[in-house]
């Protein structure tokens, strides 16, 4: 296959002279993966500084939800800029007001929830667990090997997707004991059903023998595991861990900053197996790429927080607020629906295109947050890491942008206005660039 989009190498010669700009100016901790300097975009197509094309499987990592400067968001946004930029906390608008009555009426919680803004994912975390420490009285909290919840040290000390996050950081909050995330495809425990043995563990052997349940104020997880690895908990596990939450007096916090606002084919993945969080963390897509995050919490908890007691200077931003309400009403009307009618198809020929590649292993998801996990072989499930990394590189040299996830894990999460058409591309470029790796590999 010719490679039409692309016009030049890579990175092409605009893209590394800004490249050595940065590297004189700009923190070295981000973990950049390969050398896209995005010039511009639109739906799932952007472009770098040279005028290469590319299809958008990333999408700013899940966040641009209605793809690249939707007309109906930037419009929104512009609308909003001529009123007011900021107002701060201290005060009311009716944006504010607006976005919290639609997250009422959307919630999962099947009654009243409050909600509390913030800019990004690991600020709506540390806002959930200072309101479950706050209310509860309780100090303890149990989080999943393999999560990820942000950066900050209160999230951080959650986060366990990479060591990397945390090496050089301790101690960070301290009061957080992990437990194995269940997963079918590498199970950690005897027995066939993973989710009935990772309950088992906690309430039989680590409430036993470690952390008194009477001392945790909230279990915190992620419905669908995003950096772990993209899984997908077996049925009834999250129903089971609600149980046992509702048993101990303990706050289940589903974090559902890469999972909600429509990515998974319902508005939040907690309703594929109808469970009620008691309280939920929002940001990635809720605001198609402006920096918003949320904690929406039963109104009953919520309300026991009183003045003061937590704040947030930009929280709750005009602008950002204006994004949301029109990407939420867009997600709402039409992508939601599409997630499951393209993530259907999108799912039916990665599973022809596993058939044709024995180094994949196992092919999860649910609507557009799709894992592919890769394998040296299929009976040891040893994870391919290697290979992952270079079919990641490779495929942004053919015009695809993805991101990995996991030990080796592709993760597929394009906006959510992506059209079958695109999923055939992209499956083409990912055909290439697996054969062309393993080609490599052979070679060598």
């Amino acid at each position: 296959m010719n490679k039409p989009n692309i016009k030049t190498d890579l990175p092409g010669p605009k893209a590394r002279e800004l490249l050595a700009r940065d590297a004189l100016v700009v923190s070295p901790s981000y973990p950049r993966d390969y050398p896209f300097v995005m010039s511009h975009g639109k739906g799932a197509q952007v472009w770098d500084v040279d005028g290469n094309r590319f299809l958008d499987f990333a999408a700013g990592i899940a966040v641009c939800s209605t793809g690249h400067s939707h007309p109906a968001v930037v419009q929104a946004i512009k609308d909003a800029a001529d009123r007011f930029l900021h107002i701060s906390s201290d005060y009311w608008h009716e944006g504010q007001i607006k976005l919290a009555e639609r997250l009422n009426e959307l919630s999962p919680m099947k009654e009243p929830v409050m909600s509390f803004f913030a800019q990004s994912g690991t600020e709506s975390v540390e806002a959930a667990l200072k309101l479950a420490r706050y209310v509860t009285g309780r100090g303890r909290f149990i989080g999943f090997l393999g999560g990820f919840h942000g950066r900050t040290m209160g999230s951080l000390s959650f986060t366990s997707s990479k060591y990397t996050q945390q090496r050089g950081f301790f101690p960070s909050m301290p009061g957080v004991t992990h437990v194995p995330y269940p997963n079918n495809y590498r199970p950690l425990f005897a027995g066939t059903d993973q989710g009935r043995a990772v309950l088992r563990y906690i309430e039989d052997v680590l409430f036993v023998h470690n952390v008194p349940a009477a001392e945790v104020a909230a279990i915190l997880i992620e419905p669908i595991q995003g950096e772990g690895g993209y899984l997908v908990p077996p049925d009834g596990f999250l129903q089971g861990l609600r149980e046992l939450c509702d048993r101990h007096g303990i706050l289940l916090i589903f974090d559902e900053v890469q999972s909600g606002i429509g990515r998974t084919g319902k508005m939040f993945a907690a309703q594929h197996w109808d469970v009620q969080p008691d309280i939920m963390t929002l940001a990635k897509g809720l605001g198609s790429g402006l920096p918003i995050g949320a904690v929406v919490a039963k109104r009953s908890i919520m309300q026991k927080w009183t003045r003061g007691a937590h704040g947030n200077t930009f929280g709750g931003n005009p602008l950002c607020c204006a994004a949301a309400l029109a990407t939420i009403n867009l997600v709402e009307r039409e992508y939601c629906a599409n997630a499951v009618k393209v993530g259907d198809y999108f799912m039916r020929k990665l599973r022809g295109f596993a058939d044709k590649f024995t180094v994949v292993g196992e092919v999860r998801g649910k609507g557009l947050m799709i894992g592919v996990e890769l394998v040296k072989n299929r009976a040891s499930k040893e994870p391919a890491k290697k290979l992952c990394d270079a079919l990641i590189t490779r495929a942004y040299h053919n015009g695809l942008i993805l991101l990995s996830c996991g030990q080796s894990t592709v993760r597929f999460m394009p906006p959510l206005v992506i059209e079958e058409g695109d999923v055939d591309e992209a499956i083409a470029l990912l055909d290439q660039s697996l054969a062309e790796v393993l080609a490599s590999e052979h070679a060598h």
